[in-house]
């Protein structure tokens, strides 16, 4: 992304605290299963053991990124107006002459045919230009361009 804290759309920020909720409660449950006396059984309950508890490991990781970008997040202010960031709505005219206003966020959302994300080959290109600005991105057809016409606030 930029070199700084990146925004983020509300729709993004909703869609993160929902994760983080689960993934709480998802922890929260694998780490009661999880015995704190010495461990009694067979090979396989010890497996078991381990597995669980790499599990609640692997959850605490995802909490802590999402933690680390909600706390991004709220110190980074609004998306700018200025060069293309995560939650800017830009208009780009691509190589064939068609234009398209899209929103670069960071989360895929099914119902959000018009978000383009900061990790896509165009978010990627996009990110730190401005209005005028012509971009170079890869696309499974080959190499194409895209110009940026214009960055407006987030939607």
């Amino acid at each position: 992304m930029t070199d700084g804290p990146e925004p983020i759309s509300a729709d993004a920020l909703r869609a993160l605290q929902e994760e983080l909720g689960e993934l709480r409660a998802e922890r929260a449950r694998v780490a009661a299963t999880i015995r704190d006396e010495d461990p009694v059984g067979d090979r396989a309950d010890e497996a078991d053991e381990l597995q669980r508890a790499g599990d609640v490991a692997r959850l605490e990781q995802r909490i802590d990124e999402i933690e680390g970008r909600i706390r991004e997040a709220s110190v980074a202010g609004p998306p700018s107006t200025d060069v293309v960031g995560v939650g800017s709505t830009v208009t780009v005219r691509f190589a064939d002459g068609t234009e398209s206003t899209v929103r670069l966020g960071e989360l895929a959302e099914a119902p959000d045919l018009g978000l383009v994300t900061a990790d896509s080959p165009l978010g990627r290109a996009l990110l730190g230009h401005r209005a005028g600005d012509t971009v170079t991105y890869r696309t499974p057809e080959g190499t194409t361009t895209a110009a940026v016409v214009s960055l407006g606030p987030a939607r």
